[in-house]
C-alpha cells in the first residue's frame, strides 16, 4: 500500500523554524554522529538535539533511544531524508549515533502557475520562474518554504499588494522516494505610485518634488522609495524624515506616499577646538541656516582662529537638480596668516563662485570654479607686494572610505588646475597645476598608507605671484621632521620684466642687518611622497614607522628633503590621533620634532 501525506503550513511552519533557530541551550550529552556528510545535516541534527533534556544514564532504555532517533529522523526530513533510521551505540563515555539516511525523496513533478497581472511581467515571472527545485532534484523543504517567501516579499515591493499564494502543496510518497510540488500565485493587479503628502510645514514641497526619484504614475516600487529616504535623509534640510506608502488609502490602483517630517532648526552654532604642532591650538565657530527660502537656498559662514592664521569665510548654496550632488556655491572669504619661520605675512580677499557635481553613489566629484583673488603681502621680503588675480579653475576628486573616521580602506586622488591672465583681469599670468592621491589599506593587524603629492606653477612673474599660492613642503601633512611651510627655496629669484635679467632678492633682517639665508620663501615646484607602516598592538591602539620624502623647489637643483621615524596612533571615539617623532634631514636642517594630528587620514 502506497502512504501519501501532505506537509501543511503547520508542519512547514515548525521545520522552517527548526533550521533557523539558535541554539539557546548545549544538549547534555557530547554525542558522535556516523553517516552524515553533509554539514547542514549534521549542523541541523545538533540543533534538535539540543531541545532534548536526558542525560546518559537512561540511554540504555529502548524509549530513549527511540527518542533520539525520532530526534533525527525530523531533523533530515526537510532535506528529503523520510526513510532515514538511528540506533545508538554507548561505549564507556562515549555516545555514537549510527545514522542510515537511506534514499532521499526526488522531485518527481513541479507544477507553477501565475494567475494575475504578474503573468504579463516579465519581472515578475522570471523571478517566479527562478525557482531551483527541478526533476530529479532531491527534495529540500528549507528551498521551497523560502521561495515562497521571498516570492511574496518581491511581490510587496513591486506593488503586487494583493498577492496571495492561491494554491501551495507539497505531496510526499514515502514508499516510491517521491515529491510534488504545485505552486500557484495569484499575483493581483500592480500598484502604481500616486500624490506625494506632506505632513508638517509645506514649505520643502518643492524640494521634495526635486528629490522624488520617481512620478505619480509611476509602478510602485519599495527600492525606489528607499532611495527617496536616503535623499530626503542626506539633503541636510530635515532632522527627522520618513516617507511611507499608504496602501490603505490606494485609490484606482495608485497608492499615496505620506512623508512625516521635522525641519531643522531655523539656526544651528557648532564650536570646535583643536591642535596641532603646525598651527598650535584652533578654534572653530560656525553658523548655518540650512533654509533661506522654499528653493532650498542655504547659507553658512565660519570663523577660524589660531596663533599664525585668522579667517573669516561665508557660503551661500544654491541646489540644482540634484540638490545633494550637484549645486552652486558663492563663498566670499579673508584671510590674515603670519608665518614667523617663512617671513610670511599676508591679506587675503577671495570671492569665488563654484559649481559641484556628482553622479548619485559615486566617489568622483567635480568642481568648476572662478574665482577673484586679492593679495597683500611680504614674502621673505620687506617690500610689500599687492596681487590681484581672476582664476578660472577645475577640479575633480575621487574618496572612496570605508569609515569616515578610522579607515581601514580607502583611496583619495585630486587634480587640481587654475589659471589667470593679465590681459583678463589679472595682473599675471599664471597656471597653477595640482596632483594628490593616497591609499590605505588593511590586513588583519598589519595598516599601510602611501600617499603622494606634485604640483607646479608657470608665470611670466613669479615674483608676484602670492604667497597663499605659492609651495611649500613639511609639517604634519607634509614631510615630518620639519616645521610647518619650512621646506622651500631661501631666496626669492625671477625676471625683472624691464631688463628681462634674472635678480635674487636677498633677504635683510632689519634689525641688524645681515643677510638670512634660513628664510623660506615659496617655489614653483612641489613633490613630496610618504609611506607609513602601523601594526595593531592592542584594540585601538597601533604602533607605527614612517619616511618622508620631497621638496619644494625653482629648478630641482637641490637634494631632497627626508623624514623619518616612529609614532603611534590612538582610533579613539571622535578619529584617530596619531603622535609621531620624527627626524628631518635636508641642506638646510636637522632637526627633531613632534608631530601631534587628530583626524582621519584621507
Amino acid at each position: 500500500m502506497i502512504h501519501r501525506f501532505t506537509v501543511n503550513a503547520w508542519q512547514r511552519f515548525v521545520l522552517s523554524c527548526a533550521l533557523v533557530l539558535p541554539a539557546f541551550c548545549t544538549f547534555a550529552i557530547d554525542v558522535d554522529i556516523e553517516g552524515v556528510k553533509d554539514g547542514k545535516l549534521e549542523d541541523n541534527i545538533r540543533l534538535h538535539l539540543n531541545s532534548l533534556d536526558i542525560s546518559k544514564d537512561v540511554l540504555s532504555d529502548p524509549f530513549w533511544q527511540d527518542e533520539l532517533g525520532a530526534t533525527v529522523s525530523t531533523a533530515v526530513e526537510p532535506f528529503g531524508y523520510y526513510n532515514s533510521t538511528t540506533t545508538v551505540e554507548v561505549s564507556g563515555d562515549d555516545v555514537i549515533l549510527h545514522v542510515n539516511l537511506d534514499t532521499p525523496l526526488t522531485v518527481t513533478n513541479v507544477t507553477r502557475e501565475i494567475i494575475g497581472t504578474g503573468r504579463e511581467d516579465k519581472d515578475f515571472r522570471d523571478r517566479f520562474n527562478a525557482f531551483s527545485l527541478k526533476k530529479g532534484d532531491v527534495l529540500n523543504q528549507p528551498v521551497y518554504e523560502n521561495f515562497k517567501s521571498s516570492m511574496f516579499n518581491y511581490a510587496l515591493s513591486h506593488g503586487y499588494f494583493d498577492f496571495n499564494w492561491q494554491a501551495t502543496r507539497l505531496d510526499l510518497v514515502r514508499e516510491e522516494r517521491a515529491a510534488n510540488i504545485l505552486l500557484i500565485a495569484q499575483s493581483g493587479p500592480r500598484y502604481k505610485f500616486g500624490e506625494v503628502k506632506l505632513i508638517g510645514d509645506q514649505k520643502s514641497e518643492a524640494i521634495l518634488n526635486r528629490l522624488k526619484p520617481f512620478e505619480s504614475g509611476d509602478y510602485y516600487s519599495s527600492a525606489k522609495l528607499t532611495e527617496f529616504n536616503r535623499r530626503l535623509n542626506q539633503s541636510g534640510y530635515f532632522s527627522r524624515v520618513i516617507a511611507r506608502p499608504v496602501v490603505s488609502e490606494a485609490v484606482v490602483l495608485t497608492v499615496p506616499v505620506e512623508i512625516t517630517l521635522v525641519h531643522k532648526p531655523r539656526d544651528t552654532f557648532n564650536v570646535g577646538l583643536g591642535a596641532a604642532t603646525d598651527t598650535g591650538a584652533r578654534l572653530r565657530l560656525k553658523w548655518e541656516r540650512p533654509w533661506i527660502n522654499t528653493r532650498g537656498h542655504s547659507v553658512s559662514s565660519e570663523l577660524f582662529l589660531s596663533s599664525p592664521e585668522q579667517s573669516f569665510t561665508v557660503d551661500y548654496r544654491i541646489p540644482m537638480q540634484d540638490i545633494t550632488n550637484d549645486y552652486l556655491s558663492i563663498e566670499g572669504g579673508y584671510q590674515f596668516i603670519d608665518y614667523s619661520n617663512t617671513n610670511t605675512e599676508a591679506e587675503t580677499l577671495t570671492v569665488a563662485a563654484h559649481r559641484y557635481w556628482q553622479e548619485a553613489n559615486s566617489p568622483w566629484q567635480q568642481d568648476g570654479s572662478l574665482t577673484y583673488l586679492r593679495e597683500n603681502y611680504t614674502q621673505g621680503t620687506s617690500v610689500e607686494q599687492t596681487t590681484q588675480l581672476v582664476m578660472p579653475g577645475y577640479a575633480i576628486r575621487y574618496l572612496d572610505r570605508n569609515d569616515p573616521l578610522n579607515i581601514t580602506k580607502g583611496t583619495y586622488l585630486q587634480a587640481f588646475f587654475q589659471f589667470g591672465r593679465d590681459n583678463a583681469g589679472s595682473d599675471i599670468n599664471i597656471t597653477k597645476t595640482v596632483l594628490e592621491g593616497g591609499m590605505i589599506r588593511t590586513l588583519n593587524k598589519h595598516w599601510l598608507m602611501l600617499r603622494a603629492e606634485g604640483g607646479a606653477i608657470e608665470t611670466n612673474d613669479f615674483y608676484r605671484v602670492p604667497a597663499s599660492l605659492r609651495f611649500f613642503a613639511g609639517g604634519d601633512q607634509s614631510i615630518r621632521g620639519f616645521a610647518y611651510r619650512d621646506i622651500s627655496p631661501k631666496k626669492n629669484v625671477y625676471i625683472d620684466p624691464e631688463t628681462g635679467e634674472e635678480v635674487v632678492d636677498v633677504i635683510i633682517d632689519p634689525e641688524t642687518g645681515e643677510e638670512l639665508t634660513d628664510v623660506s620663501v615659496g617655489g614653483r615646484y612641489l613633490v613630496t611622497a610618504s609611506v607609513e607602516y602601523a601594526y595593531r598592538v592592542a584594540e585601538n591602539w597601533r604602533a607605527a614607522v614612517f619616511t618622508d620624502a620631497g621638496t619644494a623647489t625653482n629648478d630641482f637643483d637641490e637634494g631632497l628633503a627626508y623624514g623619518f621615524g616612529v609614532g603611534f596612533h590612538w582610533l579613539s571615539p571622535i578619529g584617530p590621533v596619531r603622535v609621531y617623532g620624527a627626524r628631518g634631514l635636508s641642506e638646510y636642517e636637522n632637526s627633531w620634532r613632534l608631530h601631534f594630528i587628530l583626524g582621519p587620514e584621507l
